[in-house]
């Protein structure tokens, strides 16, 4: 299954016009974001608040991540101060998957942002948490803190944020999008005397990650259709619904 570095900012210097910062705020929309990576699947490591940006590339060029996710907002220059708004999604110039990624990005976040029309992609051979990573990265400015209307529609809109853009990052890695969110649960597999199979992905044709003994313990984390979300001695994949009962116990 898909593994991605999520890297909320490391800025809290910088302050929202009307309350709080930039360290903050991307922090709350990567806590939203947990629950709804675990339902689809989506195994992730987060930065660790107060280290430096160095160390941050490091960690992420040290495992084998799908896709590097940087979470940021933005402010304008001081002579513009207050007066932008909008989205801007990084990606390396010369990284066709982060490209792709980037306007994955873009293309969903149109449908959420107030204004469309001001939600774009940039290349840039510039910022080092795309330029430096060995994953390709996308680095995201939410909205611009500096300016009254789009700081208060980030404080108001974390869990929809969070959504979208965990919602794009399945559609990078081709998997279907599970909405709906629901506290981890206790399986057992049910079947008479084989073995049920883990799969990559929803579909029996799919490949098969490892098989789980009838009577093995899981957890369930997400319902695609007539497919679970779910994680066999650490190893998460899809499995069918109608071979796995709810421990109730």
């Amino acid at each position: 299954m898909p593994m991605i570095y999520l890297s909320p900012s490391l800025q809290s210097f910088n302050l929202y016009e009307g309350g709080g910062n930039e360290q903050e705020y991307m922090n709350r929309i990567a806590d939203e974001m947990e629950p709804y990576l675990r339902a689809n699947g989506i195994r992730f490591i987060r930065s660790i608040p107060g280290v430096g940006l160095g160390q941050v590339i490091q960690d992420s060029n040290s495992g084998h991540y799908g896709l590097h996710l940087a979470l940021h907002s933005n402010a304008a220059p001081e002579d513009l101060s207050g007066q932008l708004r909008g989205a801007d999604v990084y990606y390396y110039t010369w990284s066709a998957a982060g490209k792709r990624a980037a306007e994955i990005f873009a293309n969903n976040y149109r449908n959420l942002y107030p204004d469309p029309s001001l939600v774009k992609t940039i290349p840039t051979r510039t910022l080092a948490e795309v330029s430096k990573t060995n994953a390709p990265a996308v680095l995201l400015e939410i909205a611009y803190h500096d300016q009254w209307k789009d700081a208060r529609w980030i404080r108001t809109h974390t869990k929809e944020i969070a959504e979208n853009l965990v919602k794009s990052i399945t559609d990078y890695f081709g998997l279907p999008f599970i909405e709906n969110i629901e506290p981890a649960k206790k399986g057992v597999i049910r079947t008479s005397e084989t073995s049920l199979n883990l799969h990559v992905r929803p579909q029996d044709s799919a490949c098969v990650l490892l098989e789980m003994p009838s009577h093995s313990e899981v957890t369930i984390w997400g319902r695609w259709e007539n497919w679970y979300v779910v994680e066999y001695q650490g190893i998460l994949g899809y499995a069918a619904v109608c071979y796995i009962s709810e421990d109730l116990s």
